[in-house]
């Protein structure tokens, strides 16, 4: 008689089974396979350590070379192409010009000032309070009034002046994209990769051939800026048209509309909500690239605070980056309110004046200001001696903190260096092309399907076909590194706000208030405590990329339906039981979304912490800035994408299949 636990079916042997389908054979036995395969070839042919250079096909060369007679010799008829660059260039720096004449500047052939600081700020509070209330009001006047009393107002409306400028463009640009892939599935098929190929593109790879086009200063950066804010905008149009409900939809066909007027009088006003969700994100990836634009000479707060870096006053740089966050938790906190804004009916019945009094007020704020600020220069721009700053005292407090904690960290350092890192790293640099191409190929077939498993290992060829493998391999070394340490902070964290509505949220606000952060401003800390090194850059990731994973976690098990719980608590479970064995395997589709945008993260912060010493992919796109080397600079930035595009079509095919195995759309 057969044991109850016992199985009726043979074991299954891959080895003495002839006929057997790739895919019945287990992952682990195929990577084993490949395994062993790649270390023979490795020691037969020198090539599967590193592809030999005779052989690397020259497309940055070429690239570069295309760039050059692009913006040189190019041209139809008798125009050139380089005419174009300049009308383009001429015809947006006219509305940047116009904001920074507003701003800061003001028209001086017309002996007009720049509109007062103190409008500025109390403009800010009212709009503030129009789009989320009292509270709202008083913070965003706060935060503009740091720049003010700090001495960073001029700066700071150099960088305002491009996102004020930019934020348009990309919204309009977005808009229509968005409308056109969803009507177009001929554009949708288009459309849709070039978006995930753009979002996974890290900031400073836009910036190069804007700049070989273009040139330096204020106008590249506001293109560079418009072009990777547009994408979010897009996404969202396009989710916000498919999620209209069909009821809404079907009413206003029966209403007699027109397509057009079914667009923008049904279908977009009923879409508002996510549709301002993806102008808050043009805003705050505005800025973000507005702040890193500074590398191709985009003046204002970036600029300050890349310079302050170089030169190691971390004092200015803190008093800087504060002055960043302010600007994006503001723009943050004003775009959610008004997303969530409910619309005020009540209001229609009321007199003009009691509907505009926001424009009211705040044109009344205007005139006044203006005209004291003919009396009071104090009021037009505070002077240096009425600000304040705490620069000098935190440049001694960090040199004493830094000789005082000497013995302590720089060991420690070192011994995380020596013993953990750099044997990490030569590992990675060991593993032999070959094998890494196959397994991501066997992944992708298991998991997503043969068009998922050609494109994974199509793009890792590519890598190694264009001669990026070894940076390529250090970014994957880094990344890997750092998100590993954020999967065990960021999960348990998750776990503890799920299991406590107390802590979830103070730990809710940390992270929204993390994400608002420009990614240059977390390179502060780490300068501070660890200076340079591998292990500075995987910190920097760590500090950017954690919050993804918290929330993903928190999230993931917050979606559990209420009926599975109970069912395991009334099976006996204990509360360890239940997280192990239901929880968290119910929640891990969720959780492995937020390891997949933890990943993204990462890569895109790879680009920055090239800023402060690296060899991997980010210190490629950050060299070939100066030297105008357009086709390095471009194939780096696209290889660090396609990183991504890998690691996100694995992940997204793991959790689709343990989706349908749990019955979870």
């Amino acid at each position: 008689m057969t044991h109850p636990l016992q199985s009726t079916e043979p074991v299954a042997r891959p080895w003495a089974a002839p006929h057997l389908k790739l895919a019945q054979i287990p992952l682990l036995w195929q990577f084993a396979v490949i395994i062993a395969a790649g270390i023979a070839l490795s020691a037969l042919w020198g090539g599967a350590l590193r592809w030999p250079d005779i052989w690397v096909i020259p497309l940055a060369s070429w690239i570069t070379t295309f760039f050059e007679w692009l913006g040189n010799d190019a041209g139809i008829g008798g125009y050139e192409f380089r005419d174009l660059t300049r009308f383009l260039a001429d015809l947006l720096k006219q509305p940047l010009r116009w904001a920074e004449y507003v701003l800061y500047r003001g028209v001086r052939p017309l002996d007009l000032p720049p509109v007062p600081w103190v409008a500025i700020v109390i403009g800010v509070g009212i709009l503030g309070h129009w789009a989320g209330g009292r509270k709202l009001a008083f913070f965003a006047a706060g935060g503009l009034l740091y720049l003010a009393v700090f001495g960073l107002w001029r700066d700071s409306m150099r960088t305002l002046a491009i996102v004020v400028v930019a934020v348009p463009f990309a919204v309009v640009i977005g808009l229509w994209l968005g409308i056109w892939a969803e009507k177009s599935r001929r554009a949708a098929s288009v459309v849709s990769p070039m978006f995930d190929l753009m979002q996974a593109t890290p900031h400073m790879a836009y910036l190069v051939p804007v700049v070989i086009l273009f040139g330096f200063g204020q106008v590249p950066a506001l293109i560079a800026t418009v072009v990777f804010a547009m994408p979010p905008m897009a996404r969202c149009v396009m989710l916000a048209l498919q999620t209209v409900p069909s009821a809404i939809t079907e009413a206003g066909k029966m209403s007699g509309c027109t397509p057009r007027q079914l667009l923008w009088k049904v279908q977009i006003p009923a879409g508002k909500r996510i549709l301002m969700l993806g102008v808050n994100q043009v805003v705050m990836q505005t800025l973000a690239m507005a702040v890193i634009a500074s590398l191709v000479g985009a003046t204002g707060l970036g600029q300050k605070l890349l310079t302050s870096l170089q030169q190691l006053k971390l004092g200015a740089a803190v008093e800087q980056g504060l002055g960043i966050v302010m600007i994006a938790v503001v723009l943050d906190r004003i775009t959610q309110a008004w997303a969530n804004r409910p619309t005020d009916y009540a209001a229609r019945g009321r007199s003009w004046a009691y509907r505009h009094r926001h424009a009211l007020s705040f044109g009344a704020v205007l005139v006044v200001s203006v005209l004291l600020a003919g009396i009071f220069k104090e009021v037009s721009v505070l002077p240096k001696g009425m600000t304040v700053t705490f620069g000098t005292q935190l440049d001694d407090a960090v040199r004493w903190f830094a000789k005082e904690t000497y013995g302590v960290i720089q060991p420690v350092r070192d011994f995380i260096t020596v013993n953990m890192l750099i044997p990490l790293r030569n590992f990675f640099l060991a593993v032999p092309w070959p094998i890494v191409v196959a397994m991501v190929g066997a992944a992708g077939l298991r998991l997503a399907g043969r068009g998922t498993a050609m494109l994974c290992m199509g793009l890792v060829l590519a890598i190694v076909l264009f001669g990026f493998w070894e940076p390529a391999v250090l970014t994957v070394y880094l990344v890997l590194s750092a998100v590993i340490i954020c999967i065990c902070i960021g999960v348990p964290i998750g776990i503890w706000a799920f299991r406590s509505p107390r802590v979830a949220r103070p730990i809710m606000a940390i992270c929204d208030t993390l994400q608002t952060f420009p990614s240059f401003i977390y390179l502060i800390p780490v300068i501070m405590l660890l200076k340079v090194g591998d292990l500075a850059n995987i910190v920097a990731i760590l500090a950017y990329a954690t919050v993804p994973a918290i929330r993903y976690t928190y999230l993931g098990l917050k979606r559990i339906p209420d009926v599975t719980i109970e069912a395991a608590i009334t099976n006996g479970a204990t509360p360890m039981q239940r997280l192990l064995k239901v929880e968290l395997p119910v929640a891990l589709p969720e959780i492995m979304l937020g390891i997949n945008q933890t990943i993204m993260m990462a890569l895109s912060m790879v680009a920055i912490t090239a800023l402060i010493g690296s060899r991997d992919l980010g210190q490629e796109i950050y060299r070939a800035l100066p030297t105008a080397d357009t086709g390095r600079g471009i194939l780096a930035g696209l290889a660090i994408a396609a990183i991504g595009i890998v690691a996100d079509r694995l992940i997204q095919g793991w959790a689709n299949t343990r989706k349908k195995q749990l019955g979870v759309k």
